[in-house]
């Protein structure tokens, strides 16, 4: 209780004094250039599909600040209609503090789902009973360590180490499973689901400079193997196709084989590593994918329409960072109109680098509107300064509020808030959050209020939100 009056202390004296420099008309907003992503967080990697009635999201959590060096948890996103997206806790636990990266889509066998994530820069299986985890490594004992354990899915030969990463598992209509991986490289997987055939085929594509990211489906008795060229700003997808066989052989198609491609005029750069999903019992396929976002690891994931020719080839995908919009029917909630919104600080315009392409050029900026856009693009941040850490919504009226749902700036790391409400902004009555961290997104406070603003001040946790939602 002292810890909050304190805090209330603090912030009734730092707003009068921020009010004015962080308040911010809705005819000054810049440019949000991150568009409409997936969800609101970075992540990069991501396998999409729809299992029963739920869309699910296994990817790379980005946004960690050391690049390579390291990777936020493994989470899983979910979603009911595609557009309101949310995770509790992780989905592999053992897994939690090693570098976890490009899981695949979660494949159903043996009574089971197996994911096969790239841990520590190897890939290993990994077993659950249910496709929201928890996951637990599928050979042996559920430990990991560095450099690698026995448990990897490619295993030592003439004493090198398992390398491979970016494994992408496809099982065709006989039930043979199959496993694609880094330079084009496949391989039967038996019907374990943890060894991999001793036959490693590589593929044969146009271009033979380094790969990843593989995607493989099939379509109308064709099969379809999408891999990934470049890097950075310039990351793009290139596919070829065959009918005979998993394994090839395949062909380039008769027009241009590359599908995704950086496009100047929209300011979209390297759209890469994703997956491709179908609505089961439509011909509706999607394409996700990765976008540079603010360079190394800090990328966030878009998904476009897959569309295809007459004789089976795929056209190249119209790349936008609008979003597909809502891919299922739900029942939901009106949201409550957010008309202004201020906040403790706003941290200064960022210029973001490029990585060896000289006609990129984008900033970001921070301001609390982009908390109540909808986009998931973009972010209020405060000052790195700003011990306090608050954000304002004004709601025009005194309605009644009935539940708030937060989006936290790297929400794998865990937050804990404190939510208060007002009728007049400066009389100010807590009426929830919580004092432990949770690793979550949204936090989600049912209320039972009459309130013109509402206030989160963030008390653990790295400040920001991206996206804020009232009904």
């Amino acid at each position: 209780m002292k810890r909050i009056l304190l805090l209330f202390i603090l912030v009734v004296g730092y707003s009068l004094h921020c009010f004015s420099q962080n308040y911010i008309k809705r005819q000054e907003i810049p440019v949000n250039p991150f568009g409409h992503a997936l969800v609101p967080d970075m992540i990069a990697d991501a396998s999409i599909q729809l299992i029963g009635d739920t869309f699910y999201c296994y990817a790379t959590t980005d946004g960690y600040d050391q690049g390579l060096n390291t990777s936020g948890p493994p989470v899983v996103w979910k979603s009911k209609d595609f557009v309101n997206w949310c995770f509790v806790g992780t989905c592999f636990p053992s897994a939690v503090k090693q570098k976890y990266w490009a899981p695949s889509k979660a494949v159903k066998a043996n009574g089971k789902y197996y994911i096969y994530p790239t841990i520590n820069g190897f890939m290993y299986p990994a077993v659950a009973s249910s496709p929201d985890g928890p996951f637990n490594i599928a050979v042996g004992r559920d430990t990991l360590y560095t450099p690698y354990t026995s448990a990897t899915l490619l295993k030592t030969k003439d004493g090198k180490p398992p390398y491979g990463i970016d494994a992408e598992i496809f099982i065709d209509d006989d039930g043979q499973a199959y496993v694609y991986w880094q330079w084009r490289h496949t391989a039967k997987l038996q019907a374990d689901m943890v060894t991999v055939d001793t036959n490693v085929v590589t593929v044969k594509t146009p271009q033979t400079a380094y790969s990843e990211g593989p995607i493989f489906f099939k379509r109308k008795g064709v099969y379809y193997y999408l891999y990934t060229i470049g890097g950075g700003e310039k990351y793009q997808y290139a596919y070829v196709m065959g009918k005979q066989s998993p394994l090839g052989p395949f062909e380039a198609p008769a027009g241009s084989n590359i599908i995704s491609t950086t496009n100047y005029d929209r300011e979209i750069y390297g759209p890469g590593h994703g997956s491709v999903f179908n609505v089961p019992g439509t011909d509706d396929y999607y394409f996700a994918f990765l976008e540079f976002g603010r360079g190394s690891t800090n990328r966030q994931t878009y998904v476009n329409k897959l569309e295809f020719n007459e004789d089976g080839s795929i056209r190249p995908v119209d790349i936008t960072m609008i979003g597909v919009g809502a891919l299922k029917k739900t029942k939901t909630n009106r949201k409550l109109p957010v008309v202004n919104s201020y906040a403790s600080s706003i941290r200064a315009v960022l210029k973001i680098k490029h990585e060896g392409d000289s006609l990129f050029h984008r900033t970001e900026a921070f301001v609390p509107y982009f908390a109540f856009d909808g986009a998931n693009g973009s972010r209020w941040m405060p000052t790195s300064q700003d011990s306090v850490g608050w954000l304002v919504a004004d709601l025009g009226n005194i309605v009644s509020v009935k539940r708030s749902e937060i989006y936290f700036v790297r929400p794998t790391a865990g937050h804990a808030y404190q939510l208060d409400y007002s009728v007049d902004g400066t009389n100010w009555k807590l009426c929830d959050g919580h004092d432990d961290l949770r690793m979550e997104s949204p936090h989600t406070d049912n209320l039972k209020i009459k309130a013109r603003y509402l206030r989160i001040i963030i008390t653990k946790g790295v400040k920001g939100v991206w996206e804020w939602n009232l009904y």
